[in-house]
């Protein structure tokens, strides 16, 4: 997956179903193009968007077996409503059957109470094993960084830092007296710290 068109995992029953969403911005460079006196998201990319959603319903259910999950084929699409920059894409995908390697889905997207898009999709699933030499180490590879990808998606399945949520944008020095730690405890920490910064995330 070289890019990802999902801001969050709003809902998710792992085999099942999938709620989505994705929040188009004006800086996405496309939009340059698509179309330059009118920007509307490209409806590949809302199919796109379709096809991860459903891909990460399929990964949950499985527990990450497969490392590879794609389209393979996308049928009655049907476009409605445009996505336009400042828009909410909410996307939805229900598992309908799954055979060997192939899971049929239905999905759709909507922005605010109007379909922009509905398919139905056929997604292949597979690992590099077997079918490359050596594909076990991509596969490992691609199972991590799927895994890390998901606890961003889906904040909820990220584990607390020693039983504490970490609160993004918020002073080191009010964490610190919501949990009962003075300021100086906290190491580097200082009044205008930010336990959202770069040198904190990496701890």
């Amino acid at each position: 997956m070289r890019f990802t068109l999902l801001d969050r995992v709003t809902a998710i029953e792992p085999g099942k179903s999938i709620t989505a969403i994705k929040t188009l911005s004006l800086s996405e460079e496309y939009l340059a193009d698509h179309f330059p006196c009118f920007p509307v998201m490209p409806g590949v990319l809302m199919l796109e968007s379709m096809t991860q959603a459903a891909a990460w319903a399929v990964r949950l259910g499985e527990d990450f077996a497969h490392s590879i999950v794609v389209l393979r084929e996308a049928r009655n699409v049907k476009y409605g409503d445009f996505v336009e920059p400042g828009k909410v894409l909410t996307v939805t995908a229900e598992i309908q059957s799954q055979d060997g390697p192939f899971v049929k889905v239905k999905a759709s997207g909507k922005v605010g109470e109007r379909t922009s898009l509905t398919a139905r999709l056929v997604l292949e699933r597979y690992n590099m094993a077997d079918r490359i030499p050596y594909g076990d180490a991509v596969d490992t590879r691609v199972r991590a960084e799927m895994r890390k990808l998901w606890s961003i998606l889906h904040p909820a399945s990220r584990p607390l830092d020693g039983g504490r949520r970490v609160a993004y944008g918020v002073p080191r020095a009010m964490q610190a007296r919501e949990s009962g730690v003075s300021g100086s405890g906290v190491s580097g920490a200082g009044d205008s710290g930010l336990l959202g910064s770069p040198a904190a995330a990496g701890r």
